[in-house]
């Protein structure tokens, strides 16, 4: 569904949860039903949403889904409660480095743990589900302010890379990464784009090329082993990313590939920039070191379109994010503020929310 503000990942049609199926993307624009609990959880695991956000948001109508599903049951508060952290548990490890996934599944189960101490099973369902879609109008409300943020760093003109996809399918309206690149372009800037692949799934290729070309902003495809050759001889001017968690100190995860782009970038002097809202912070964390890796299956490495690309039998190593250390990166576009180093500082008073919408350094 193409909105003023991009590509919204999901929908609400009744009491049915549907997703843009994006693995199918740029080739069609299909929905896929999430509806029901498994279908919701393979959705997420397949990659049919993608994105710490917008998987954070799809958790959150999913389990109010499932809320409406228990409380129709007509059981009780107790076995109500119990049946749904069971399906939260469930649910939380579908991808276990996306923050937001935790951060979405909390917030909900939180409105219903309060509601049932004075409300009925069905009332509490009710309330979940009008908090599912607070979420997703606040996710759209944080990315503009990402966008603007993001946007006063921006040069004009502009060359800019960047890695993975992080637009309004990822972020659920408008972007983080591209919300700024967006931000920039809408503004009236000169911005071209060169978009890593992002192998092995290819979702700079697929999806940030589809949704830069449906903005109609200037964007060339490159593979990510060019990212050294290109920094040297293209003039880039810095690297925006998003992000799947970042920890205390700034170290932050990303899809696979991100380090690399981090530690080119720190050689050549190109500014390196992390998009996110707060809600990816995992304020539970000190450090990248304590964030699970998740690996995914070996096939999306040794198989490229259902093709084997490989001898017969190859083994294959498939992490599906890397951490950045803070080290390499220059700031920390949120919807809060850009954040600067010493980030142990400054992302506590972002957390702490005790700061004025502006640049903290």
């Amino acid at each position: 569904m193409q909105t003023d503000i991009g590509i919204l990942p999901l929908k609400m049609e009744g009491q049915r949860l549907l997703l843009v199926d994006q693995r199918l993307l740029p080739g069609s624009l299909e929905y896929f039903d999430a509806t029901a609990f498994d279908d919701l959880c393979f959705g997420i695991k397949a990659m049919v949403v993608r994105g710490a956000p917008s998987i954070g948001v799809t958790a959150a109508f999913g389990l109010a889904l499932e809320a409406a599903r228990q409380a129709n049951l007509s059981v009780g508060a107790a076995e109500f409660m119990a049946a749904m952290q069971r399906s939260a548990k469930v649910l939380n490890a579908t991808r276990p480095t996306a923050v937001n996934l935790r951060w979405g599944i909390e917030r909900i189960m939180g409105v219903l743990e309060r509601a049932l101490k004075e409300r009925s099973t069905q009332e509490a369902a009710s309330l979940a589900f009008d908090d599912a879609q607070r979420i997703l109008e606040e996710h759209i409300e944080s990315n503009r302010a990402i966008g603007e943020y993001g946007n006063k760093l921006i040069p004009d003109p502009c060359r800019i890379m960047t890695h993975c996809n992080a637009g309004s399918l990822a972020a659920c309206g408008w972007g983080t990464a591209l919300g700024v690149i967006r931000s920039a372009h809408f503004a009236g800037k000169a911005i071209s784009v060169f978009v890593d692949e992002t192998r092995p799934r290819n979702q700079g290729a697929n999806l940030t090329m589809y949704e830069l070309t449906e903005d109609k902003i200037p964007a060339t495809l490159v593979c990510d082993n060019m990212s050294g050759h290109i920094m040297l001889t293209k003039n880039i001017d810095c690297v925006v990313v998003g992000a799947d968690r970042i920890a205390l100190n700034g170290d932050t995860a990303n899809k696979i590939g991100t380090y690399n782009l981090a530690v080119v970038a720190n050689y050549h002097k190109v500014p390196f920039y992390i998009a996110a809202p707060i809600s990816t912070f995992d304020a539970t964390i000190a450090d990248g070191s304590h964030i699970p890796i998740e690996e995914r299956d070996e096939i999306e490495v040794v198989q490229q379109a259902g093709q084997t690309i490989t001898v017969p039998g190859a083994r294959a190593y498939n992490p599906a994010f890397d951490v950045t250390p803070s080290s390499l990166i220059t700031a920390i576009i949120t919807d809060r503020g850009v954040l600067r180093p010493p980030y142990t500082k400054s992302i506590a008073a972002a957390l702490a929310d005790n700061f004025a919408m502006t640049e903290i350094k």
